[in-house]
């Protein structure tokens, strides 16, 4: 959804995820601690790059799972450069999101980084990784605050169970409005 709205809007694209896969792969870890090490890093250069953006007046996307932990650096430098955010929510009904979590996770396409978690490069590539258990993940989305998460403006939530009823040119037209709106102040 990032990388389309971005592409439709014209505006940089800045992913956690694809920071955190060139650490993987230029860094590498050897146990979940620094694993965990780099994801906090890579938010940092998230924020980085987007506070680069905001002195010079840039529109950009940051794509992440926002959690209540990392709200507060990004309302700083929001705040600090007089930005406001537009948070989009992905949600939708959890067995659906899991289920599609779970297949991510055994895709080719995945970056392994994202599913081992006690060494990158693995010792034993290509090993089946157990997925985290059905209960675990929906604690990680209600209890890190992902579902919740708004930054300091409008908030617009996407119902993505079904992708074929998602209605894309409504997002667009609300992103359009809300702009227009933070932009006249």
């Amino acid at each position: 959804m990032a990388a389309f709205l971005s592409e439709y809007f014209g505006i940089p694209e800045i992913s956690k995820d694809k920071i955190k896969e060139l650490m993987y792969d230029d860094i590498g870890f050897h146990c979940r601690e620094e694993k965990v090490k780099l994801g906090i890093a890579s938010m940092n250069i998230m924020y980085y790059m987007a506070e680069q953006l905001m002195k010079n007046k840039q529109p950009f996307i940051l794509e992440n799972n926002f959690e209540e932990i990392s709200k507060a650096p990004l309302l700083k430098i929001l705040e600090k450069y007089s930005y406001t955010a537009i948070s989009v929510t992905l949600t939708g009904n959890y067995s659906d999101i899991y289920q599609r979590f779970a297949e991510r996770n055994n895709s080719l396409d995945r970056h392994r980084g994202h599913v081992v978690n006690d060494s990158y490069p693995e010792k034993f590539p290509n090993r089946d990784v157990k997925c985290i258990s059905y209960e675990a993940f929906v604690n990680g989305i209600t209890d890190r605050g992902m579902d919740s998460f708004v930054a300091n403006g409008p908030h617009i939530v996407i119902d993505t169970t079904d992708f074929n009823r998602m209605h894309i040119e409504k997002l667009i037209k609300r992103i359009e409005e809300y702009r227009e709106k933070i932009l006249l102040g």
